[in-house]
């Protein structure tokens, strides 16, 4: 069993942390900069650190990709594995992003990490998320491991994550309208993108799709390189029972335990995550094992009832805080199904977005679930939108009386006056979801 994390360290080295990430932001002009060519070039100047990390699971997605490494490193800690894990973005502190041996990484390895990246890097132009990679495949090449689990950053293609010329595994989860800007503004061209994480001869498990457009462009892709696809609805197949999820492998069937993490879209990941440890080659995971992962992942701000703190002490007795990331189509409907379940009472909701999303994709299937939504800006971020202006944005995806806010505080005070008790969900944004865990600690 993996050990447990480390307490996070002291103040001056949070401060040494900071100071270094602020250097690295200055290195390029923009935050997303899609290229591999320049962590190609650092990586090769660290000694290749990316050749010697262990087997990889490289997961690729819009939705529920970070749900499903959650599930994966819980499952196979469970199994006794020692896992490395690279996420982003991180909701309080970076260290988040980057999981050494199952513990998050320390704040004296991570200005050194960063600090040889920056030397070796000597002022040319890289990205953010570039460097930081970099520094992420040097502490899990330089530390042991059994398995190395990859979220990608945005897109897969050309996403910075993209260098295993061979990992182990590929997953892609449901892929949504997002980041249209950067892979393009239909379904086809996002899925194009993502589906370029496949690796000839490397088998790539398919979670559920929005259309069967999706799915055929994955399978294409597969196909044309010479990558063994394992596609839900057509290779395997799960369905929720009385005691758990029913999962069909194609050779056998696995009675599951509905996962811990709250939401029908978390059944759905948590059946991709069983399926990718089903497609594992090389490393033992015992059902137990799988079970035990599904009750017991732990992913912050997906669904998350805070269940203490000043945020939501300053509800009404008997009120309920949620907090979740969503910020996209798949997201809302997900929101939405959370929302209609029976016996689950009023919802209010607390939204704030940035501005490279499109809000009323996210508003719109919440709409006939609200109460009321209250309206703020993202605090500390520039691409931020107003208050007022999702709040036009919400009006135009047909809700009723959105009402813009100074902050969260405000937000949550106004509630006072509604009938109760009711559940109040603070949504659209991870970085929104971020502070909210900072100012309710």
């Amino acid at each position: 069993m993996a050990p447990p994390p480390r307490p996070p360290g002291n103040r001056s080295t949070h401060g040494a942390v900071d100071a270094a990430l602020e250097r690295l932001l200055a290195l390029h002009p923009k935050r997303i900069d899609l290229s591999l060519d320049r962590v190609f070039r650092l990586l090769s100047a660290l000694g290749d650190p990316h050749l010697r990390v262990p087997p990889a699971i490289h997961v690729a997605g819009t939705n529920g990709k970070g749900s499903v490494v959650a599930f994966l490193r819980a499952a196979l800690e469970a199994a006794g594995h020692r896992v490395h894990a690279y996420t982003s973005p991180h909701l309080v502190r970076f260290n988040e992003r980057i999981r050494v041996a199952g513990r998050m990484i320390e704040d004296d390895a991570l200005v050194d990490l960063l600090a040889r990246c920056e030397t070796v890097n000597a002022g040319q132009q890289i990205t953010f998320f570039e460097i930081t990679t970099c520094a992420a495949f040097l502490a899990f090449a330089e530390t042991p491991a059994d398995v190395l689990l990859l979220e990608t950053g945005l897109g897969g293609r050309l996403d910075t994550t993209n260098v295993l010329d061979r990992p182990a595994l590929t997953a892609i989860t449901r892929v949504s309208m997002d980041h249209t800007q950067y892979l393009g503004d239909t379904l086809a061209a996002i899925a194009g993108e993502k589906a370029g994480i496949l690796k000839p001869g490397v088998p790539v498990v398919m979670g559920p799709q929005k259309t069967a457009a999706v799915a055929a462009i994955v399978r294409e892709r597969a196909a044309a390189i010479g990558a063994p696809v394992f596609e839900f609805g057509v290779d395997w197949h799960y369905r929720v029972e009385t005691g758990g999820i029913r999962l069909d492998t194609g050779q056998a069937q696995r009675l599951l335990p509905l996962p811990n993490l709250p939401g029908v879209h978390q059944i759905e990941n948590a059946a991709t995550a069983a399926m990718c440890l089903e497609r594992l080659a090389g490393l033992a995971v015992p059902e137990a094992a799988v079970a035990a992962g599904l009750r017991g992942a732990d992913w912050p701000a997906r669904l998350q009832r805070l269940e203490k703190g000043p945020l939501v002490e300053s509800l009404p007795s008997g009120w309920e805080l949620w907090l979740d990331g969503g910020h996209n189509d798949s997201a809302g409907e997900a929101l939405a199904a959370w929302a209609g379940g029976p016996g689950d009472g009023t919802l209010h909701l607390v939204a704030g977005m940035l501005s490279t999303r499109d809000p009323r994709d996210f508003l719109a299937p919440l709409a006939r679930h609200l109460a009321s939504l209250q309206t703020v800006a993202i605090p500390g971020e520039q691409a931020s939108l107003s208050a007022r202006q999702l709040a036009e944005s919400a009006h135009a995806a047909g809700i009723a009386n959105p009402r813009p806010a100074a902050d969260l505080t405000e937000a949550l005070k106004r509630l006072a006056g509604h009938e109760g008790p009711a559940r109040v969900l603070i949504a659209g944004s991870l970085y929104l979801a971020g502070r909210v865990l900072s100012e309710n600690s």
